[in-house]
């Protein structure tokens, strides 16, 4: 009874902020003749398969970015962080009120590693901000294929053995570690460094069900982007035409990735993760060294 309740005033607070940002949006529309209906339909299409594999694990940044390169979507490219973090906003919230329900996670586990999550987040701008990113990117990515092996040596060598659907939560130093991830995650975050991958292989190699890292790292996601968001349309940092596209098909994508998921079973799932694993890790070895031949140009 006491977990109904703590999950419904968790979903009663990202409806409250699903609706804080729509009526930001509105407002901007009304107020500020933002053209968020221009594009509209290229929007809801680039929205629709990013939102639909960003559901899936897969992530939405890298795939939009990639979508607005290729149609010249946006003219600014200094907006693009904020853009992506706005324009995805609503449909990762639609994502955790999805999965908070659709996905049993003990609330010890849920609350404490997406709290950690957003305080790392809340602490990472001034912790990272000397950092270098490319180093950053490639120390996690030579991480992420270290933990694919191991993931693949446990699959082949005990099928089965791990991932039992009765597990659905960390417990004593094994949640301790979990928040102390989570709140490492939440700090890289900062640097443009996705959660999706980090968490699904770490709930794989803790020996948990999988699918419960669906709940926490979208949890995770629906706290910070909104919070991005407000603070980029204030700094003008957003590009807002196809906004209401993107947003529709995102939601559209979210609720079609959603029921596909449920008919996953857990073998499927560990393959879904290492593929999900080994595109990121491509990713930001890509991304490294493209950080480090524009610092070059310069």
């Amino acid at each position: 009874m006491t977990e109904t309740i703590v999950l419904r005033v968790i979903q009663l607070l990202l409806v409250i902020t699903l609706l804080a940002t729509l009526s930001l949006f509105i407002w901007q529309y009304f107020k500020a003749k933002a053209p968020i209906f221009k594009k509209f339909g290229l929007g809801a299409l680039i929205g629709f398969f990013t939102d639909f594999g960003d559901t899936l694990g897969i992530g939405s940044f890298a795939t939009t970015t990639a979508a607005f390169q290729a149609t010249h979507f946006i003219d600014d490219g200094r907006k693009l962080p904020g853009t992506l973090n706005t324009m995805h906003a609503i449909p990762v919230m639609v994502e955790a009120l999805f999965f908070i329900t659709a996905v049993k996670v003990e609330l010890m586990t849920l609350i404490p590693m997406t709290t950690a999550a957003v305080l790392g987040a809340y602490f990472g701008t001034h912790i990272t901000k000397n950092w270098h990113a490319p180093t950053v990117q490639r120390v996690m990515a030579f991480a992420l294929l270290i933990a694919i092996v191991i993931m693949v040596v446990r699959m082949v060598t005990t099928p089965g053995a791990n991932n039992a659907l009765s597990v659905h939560g960390l417990h004593g130093w094994w949640l301790v570690l979990g928040i102390a991830f989570n709140f490492g995650i939440g700090i890289l975050m900062t640097m443009g460094l996705g959660n999706y991958a980090p968490e699904l292989i770490f709930f794989s190699l803790m020996g948990v069900n999988p699918s419960i890292a669906f709940p926490v790292m979208m949890l995770d996601a629906a706290l910070i982007m909104p919070t991005t968001a407000w603070n980029v349309v204030k700094m003008k940092r957003v590009s807002w035409q196809g906004l209401a596209g993107m947003v529709v098909g995102g939601v559209l994508g979210v609720f079609m990735a959603a029921k596909f998921f449920t008919s996953l079973n857990v073998t499927l799932l560990q393959i879904l993760i290492i593929v999900v694993s080994l595109w990121t890790a491509f990713m930001l070895f890509r991304n490294s060294y493209k950080n480090n031949i524009k610092k070059i140009d310069v």
